[in-house]
């Protein structure tokens, strides 16, 4: 059962998805905090470093965004994007100069050391497709695992997609009619030609200025678009503003299933809300076994260790680092979820000598990710036997707020 729970708080929004009962996703929305990420904005080159290859863009806000050479060249698929582009045969001026005015996205919102991350890579996302224009590619959720659905699906989109332009077939386009999916598809093309129309007389206007071109939804309205289709049930909210927004959101999004939007007053035994709410943020986090992980977040990566903790076991030692590290990697996935950890995440497991049982590890957790939303892609065991992985933030108003609580005292 797939529920959403919205608690407001003042100027502040909690909002958590649970999935039969079990936290897996929270997000912090607030009023005051200004967030970039999606926008799409007319901005102002300030500095360009050779050097770095990179830019600083003006965006009207109070860091410049940055924006490096390999999100100003086209990407050639949505698996590795520019990341195998080497960085020295590019040079950053071939394709901006400074005093120049861009078309760019926020990728990543500023923190408190840097500002926001910009691409001119564009990518809208829609109810069953993300439409990606100057994109020269379309690709199908890795969630579809059925040949003939993907087929008809890339079939379907291939019939309506404009010239020039990409599209990735998101995992609620499975089962979904031709209609829809073509209305869908219509929808977004409308939406970047609006932009696009915009950013064409903002460009070519005697007196340039910078301009938001194009503001995303809350993560409310994001939150629905996503699940509305994959078997959302009900909505619990202890707000009537909240509620009233949902209910019209919801009756304008027409979904084929009934949603309940239901009121609740006591948030905090809900599913034991607090208890998994703790658990979500503890550094330490306990398994079933007896074994423990420590979640550790640096400015470069996210460090994961598995320790066998209390766990001795009763059979033979690699059975019982297997099954710690079984269990830890069962654990992780859900982590990675509820707390959106983004970026370059290291997993320390307990060393296995036997290669078979790295294979049962790193199988269990392709399976284990399959359940996230984000796209996440495991690199694989380094030569220290350290398992790298990469993970896109869903939002990444969350950690920064959990950043802010553990900010050291200068």
């Amino acid at each position: 059962m797939l529920e959403i729970l919205i608690q407001g708080k003042g100027k502040e929004k909690e909002i958590a998805v649970f999935e039969n009962q079990v936290l897996t996703e929270r997000y912090l929305e607030n009023e005051t905090t200004k967030r970039l990420e999606g926008n799409i904005y007319i901005g102002r080159v300030v500095n360009v470093l050779k050097g770095i290859q990179a830019a600083f863009v003006d965006l009207g806000e109070e860091k410049n965004a940055y924006i490096h050479v390999k999100d100003l060249i086209p990407s050639p698929d949505d698996i590795r994007g520019t990341k195998d582009v080497l960085v020295t045969t590019l040079d950053i001026h071939q394709y901006i100069q400074q005093g120049d005015y861009i078309l760019v996205q926020v990728k990543r919102d500023a923190t408190n050391l840097k500002g926001a991350r910009v691409s001119t890579h564009i990518s809208l996302p829609g109810r069953f497709c993300v439409f990606l224009p100057g994109a020269n590619f379309l690709t199908i959720s890795q969630k579809i695992t059925d040949k003939e659905e993907k087929q008809r699906l890339k079939e379907i989109a291939q019939k309506y997609l404009p010239e020039k332009c990409g599209m990735i077939l998101r995992t609620s386009a499975m089962g979904k009619t031709e209609e829809e999916i073509k209305q869908d598809i219509l929808r977004m093309k409308n939406v970047w030609d609006k932009i696009q129309k915009e950013a064409e007389q903002a460009l070519q206007a005697p007196k340039k200025e910078i301009q938001l071109l194009y503001k995303v939804d809350g993560m409310i309205a994001r939150l629905f678009n996503d699940l509305v289709d994959v078997g959302l049930e009900r909505v619990l909210t202890n707000d009537d503003a909240i509620e009233a927004y949902v209910k019209k959101y919801l009756e304008n999004m027409k979904p084929k299933q009934t949603i309940r939007v239901e009121r609740i007053e006591d948030v905090d035994h809900f599913y034991q809300y607090q208890k998994q709410v703790e658990k979500a943020t503890n550094r330490k986090i306990w398994l079933n076994c007896g074994g423990f992980i420590t979640i550790d977040k640096t400015e470069a990566l996210t460090a994961i260790d598995v320790n066998s903790g209390k766990f001795t076991g009763n059979q033979s030692l690699a059975e019982t680092i297997l099954k710690v590290n079984q269990e830890a990697t069962i654990e992780i996935a859900k982590q990675l979820r509820v707390r959106d950890i983004g970026g370059i995440i290291i997993i320390d497991y307990i060393d296995m000598e036997r290669q078979e049982d790295k294979e049962k590890v790193l199988k269990l957790l392709e399976e284990e990710i399959k359940k996230d939303r984000s796209k996440i892609q495991i690199v694989g065991f380094t030569p220290l036997d350290l398992l790298e992985i990469t993970r896109k933030h869903m939002c990444s108003n969350l950690e920064s707020k959990e950043e802010e609580k553990h900010e050291d005292p200068i």
